[in-house]
């Protein structure tokens, strides 16, 4: 067993454990969550024809699940940048660095039943210790109306790159956050 998946399960919750997201059974307990926290949040803004191929994303370097009680309640996913992400132009503009350099977090949402247990930080916490792993700087887009993720970045330290507006669908403006994970402490 690698060191990362026995420190994500040896947290100190009885209850919660992290892994690598993994299987059909996996990804299809992934669109259940994500449906619930569609409904309960309005994330994702639009919902995906293909839901599972949204979660699995493109250029994947990686994914997580969160579980508790044995039942898959959270998923973030880690990628190389792709068409339509802000934040690595931006972080590679203030930290003079190439977009090679930066890792995208996305997909990351919690059951709304399942929230209060730092399953989101705790996921955020995986995946940017995969980046950094790799030696890339998590970035990430978020919609400025999620007020409870832009929240969770803050309270974790994430800096602020920028506000970027984007159209997804025609007459669909939407503003996008783009944030940084914190440098890391020499």
């Amino acid at each position: 067993m690698r060191r990362d998946r026995a420190a994500d399960a040896a947290d100190g919750h009885p209850v919660l454990r992290l892994r690598e997201r993994s299987g059909q059974r996996d990804l299809e307990a992934c669109v259940g969550v994500l449906a619930a926290v569609h409904k309960a949040d309005g994330y994702p803004v639009n919902w995906p024809e293909q839901p599972g191929a949204w979660i699995e994303g493109t250029d994947a370097i990686g994914a997580w699940v969160a579980e508790l009680d044995g039942r898959v309640v959270g998923h973030v996913g880690l990628s190389r940048p792709g068409a339509g992400d802000e934040a690595p132009g931006l972080w590679c503009e203030e930290a003079a660095t190439v977009p090679e350099a930066v890792a995208v977090m996305s997909r990351l949402y919690v059951a709304p039943d399942a929230r209060g247990h730092g399953i989101g930080a705790l996921l955020m916490g995986r995946a940017t210790r995969e980046a950094r792993g790799r030696g890339l700087h998590p970035v990430l887009d978020v919609v400025s109306s999620d007020r409870s993720a832009t929240a969770l970045y803050e309270r974790m330290g994430w800096q602020l790159l920028g506000v970027a507006e984007q159209e997804w669908e025609p007459g669909q403006r939407v503003v996008l956050h783009c944030y940084a994970a914190p440098r890391p402490q020499p």
